[in-house]
């Protein structure tokens, strides 16, 4: 496989550090440009960055000049980490000169020409990049992955939604504190406490999860019809989103069926394999008080969702827990393999 330079965008930030260490030896991809604001003008990435990984700073990335306010870098890739409000211009404009992009941001989900991604659900969809491409009169492109929280539970979703159809879903979400970005969530506010509230997540949640399980039709996503309810709260966890989920499902299936589904579950070929692809996207524990953050983040190079307590529900069909790592499948990793997925399919 060729080497493809690639450039992290808002590479100073949380998600962005985490996207520099993830690409540290990766096989296909060499980082070759960092770009942030302008107060990290002329400084190298050493010192421009607080570094807030727990493994020290690759030591190629330490003497990358910081690139600002420009669109020329050397790299045939973007992996965005731009802040949402922010973004959409910069991932558009990358676009239109060429680089692919591949963003965390949630600006530009929603655009009906660009793809929403999670490999193993609906990597069908970067077939939305050539919708791009002509209507740009460009090679580059935009694809986006999900919120974290919505990525956890559409996960889950799909291997339900394609065995049996899901009609409803109600879902809690108990959200990691590193959700909220650095310094994130004040500790005064967080400590002995849970936040019932976070902005916007829960709208994101019910926006983005029709559009991932939805079907691509010509140039835009028809959005899978399903009914959801989300109430998304913060807890004090450092990592790891927990979320309890009902659904009724729009054929009856017994117990064996929605354990054999989850347990079957490895999406399309050309995802297996990838070099941050998870032997199981799924990983199913049986014990009564699993998942559990500290214990279950990092199932498949923390790129696994896991799944427990699935048990009938007295209000819909069927209730379980799922808890995905929200930083590395729910951000920096997805982009990542989303990239990889694009790159095995000639997309770039």
């Amino acid at each position: 496989m060729k080497t493809r330079k690639v450039a992290v965008l808002g590479a100073t930030g949380a998600v962005g550090q985490k996207f520099v260490r993830l690409l540290e030896g990766h096989p296909w991809f060499k980082l070759s440009e960092v770009y942030a604001s302008e107060r990290s003008a002329g400084k190298t990435y050493a010192e421009a960055t607080n570094w807030l990984e727990e493994s020290p700073m690759p030591q190629a990335a330490r003497g990358l000049e910081v690139k600002t306010d420009t669109y020329d870098l050397d790299a045939d890739i973007c992996f965005s980490a731009i802040p949402g409000g922010k973004a959409g211009p910069a991932e558009r404009e990358f676009a239109r000169r060429g680089y692919a992009v591949f963003s965390n941001a949630r600006d530009l989900r929603m655009e009906p020409d660009v793809p929403l991604v999670i490999a193993e659900v609906n990597g069908d969809h970067l077939g939305l990049v050539e919708t791009q491409k002509k209507a740009a009169k460009s090679d580059g492109f935009v694809v986006t992955n999900g919120n974290c929280t919505t990525i956890v539970l559409a996960m889950t979703l799909k291997p339900l939604h394609d065995a049996f159809g899901v009609d409803r879903v109600q879902m809690v979400s108990m959200q990691a504190l590193s959700g909220a970005g650095y310094p994130g969530v004040a500790s005064l506010d967080i400590t002995e406490n849970v936040i019932p509230y976070i902005g916007g997540e829960e709208e994101k949640v019910l926006a983005e999860t029709p559009k991932f399980l939805g079907r691509l039709n010509a140039s835009h996503v028809e959005p899978a019809p399903m009914t959801i309810s989300a109430t998304c709260t913060r807890v004090p966890v450092i990592e790891g989103h927990t979320e309890a989920i009902s659904v009724q499902l729009a054929r009856k299936a017994q117990g064996e069926d929605v354990l054999r589904a989850f347990e079957s579950f490895q999406g399309p070929k050309e995802v297996r394999g990838l070099p941050s692809a998870p032997e199981h996207p799924i990983v199913v524990r049986s014990e009564e008080n699993r998942p559990q953050p500290r214990k279950d983040r990092g199932a498949g190079n923390f790129m696994s969702v896991v799944v427990g307590r699935i048990r009938p529900d007295s209000v819909l069909d069927w209730k379980y827990v799922a808890l995905g790592s929200n930083t590395v499948r729910g951000a920096a990793g997805g982009s990542i393999l989303n990239a990889e997925l694009a790159v095995t399919k000639r997309l770039l």
